[in-house]
């Protein structure tokens, strides 16, 4: 019998619960954008650059099918853990993670017909040579397509986070800012010109924004996503002694702003970058 015909799911099963209801919205919208951009054809050998949690690295697996495979690399092991439990739980055959970084893949050269990174490349260490791999296991042809927040993300509150900095003259600590978002959100031009350095043409680049609205700063700085993976680095870019001190000027401006307009309406800027390899 065709396993789809036998379906049941096991609501009761706390591991297959976990993992059905677990994308975070962060990664969606980038997501859904790549989704629309890759050339489904039979075949393909296809890999996830920086493949995070597992989206879109299992949503692609489940599109094309047993006639593809899919690998997805990331040096974070647990959440690579975390996807086998997914391949388990929803029976994904044609698929695998290996811990592995973007920039010293274990792959031959040619290896790829379809590469994708959804706000993968952005987080590497060495972003440049994570290209050239990229550049080296594309095959003749092979389609690319990375998608990446620009550098404009989040404008309103970077905005007063720099304004708060210059009234108390911290001229290094504001450098340090634009530093950390110029490291996390390069210029398209630079990936560009990367892109082409490693032998891939044809670049296609689509604009795309999603807006992250909260009722006040509370909601904001405390919502888990923004938590865990946004406000260690805006910590780190002061002094600890000045934390208390400047995020609580943050607070209150934010708060402002949301009296004022009823909410903080944080744009998202990014782009979906389509090429082939010669």
């Amino acid at each position: 019998m065709k396993k789809y015909l036998s379906a049941i799911p096991d609501t009761e099963d706390r591991d297959f619960v976990s993992c059905v209801d677990e994308l975070p919205l962060w990664s969606a919208p980038f997501g859904l954008s790549l989704l629309e951009q890759i050339k489904m054809k039979a075949g393909m050998m296809v890999l996830d650059v920086g493949c995070g949690l597992g989206f879109p690295l299992l949503e692609i697996a489940q599109r094309l099918g047993n006639t593809c495979r899919v690998t997805g690399i990331d040096p974070w092991e647990t959440a690579l853990e975390r996807i086998r439990l997914k391949m388990r739980k929803h029976d994904i055959t044609n698929a695998e993670v290996l811990n592995s970084t973007a920039e010293s893949m274990p792959f031959g050269d040619g290896s790829f017909n379809l590469i994708v990174s959804n706000n993968g490349l952005n987080n590497v260490q060495d972003i440049e040579r994570a290209m050239r791999e990229c550049g080296r296991v594309a095959a003749g042809g092979a389609q690319f397509v990375l998608v990446q927040n620009l550098d404009d993300t989040m404008k309103t509150f970077y905005t007063l986070y720099e304004e708060i900095l210059a009234e108390r003259e911290l001229s290094d600590e504001i450098k340090a800012m634009h530093r950390h978002i110029y490291e996390k959100r390069r210029p398209v031009s630079e990936v560009v010109k990367m892109l082409e350095k490693n032998s891939f043409t044809d670049i296609r680049i689509d604009d795309h924004c999603f807006f992250m609205r909260f009722l006040n700063a509370d909601a904001f700085l405390n919502h888990s996503f923004i938590r865990f993976w946004f406000c260690d680095s805006w910590r780190d870019i002061v002094k600890p002694a000045w934390h208390e001190n400047i995020f609580s000027e943050l607070e209150s401006r934010l708060n402002r702003m949301a009296a004022e307009k009823g909410e903080i309406r944080l744009a998202v800027p990014y782009v979906v970058i389509d090429c082939r390899k010669k």
